[in-house]
């Protein structure tokens, strides 16, 4: 899709995916309505921060660029544990997120601390072995 843009006084075309103009769109839209809270003051209250972070903006915003690039980075860190074992996989998610200790996650599969530090330690290389296969990506 084609965005038009001002740079530095002049109008650019720019052809972007259609994932950055609607991002862009989206977020248009909340400024505009930003934009309307600020000049109507319905509750009285001062136009600073509080608002905006209660208006669901915060003050720090992601570039379309940080969010595709989060986004593959998540498609890597899915394929790397698709090489997993299902058990593996599973066992290592309750491990890195869920802060699960060897011996909780032992509990829950009925088997021995040994087994799920092991099945964390292949995924800990397999991991690495992608990621060292694919270091521009």
């Amino acid at each position: 899709m084609e965005i038009t843009i001002s740079m530095d006084g002049q109008i650019v075309s720019v052809e972007v995916s259609i994932e950055v103009y609607e991002y862009l769109d989206a977020a248009d839209r909340k400024e505009e309505n930003l934009a309307h809270e600020q000049r109507r003051h319905w509750d009285a209250r001062e136009f600073d921060e509080c608002i905006v972070f209660a208006e669901g903006r915060s003050c720090y915003c992601q570039s379309p660029e940080q969010i595709i690039l989060r986004k593959e980075t998540m498609q890597m860190i899915q394929q790397a544990l698709a090489l997993c074992t299902d058990y593996q996989r599973c066992r290592f998610l309750l491990y890195a997120l869920d802060d699960m200790s060897c011996a909780e996650i032992a509990a829950l599969y009925g088997c021995s601390k040994a087994n799920v530090h092991e099945s964390i330690q292949a995924v800990r290389k397999k991991c690495k072995k992608y990621f060292s296969k694919h270091p521009d990506d």
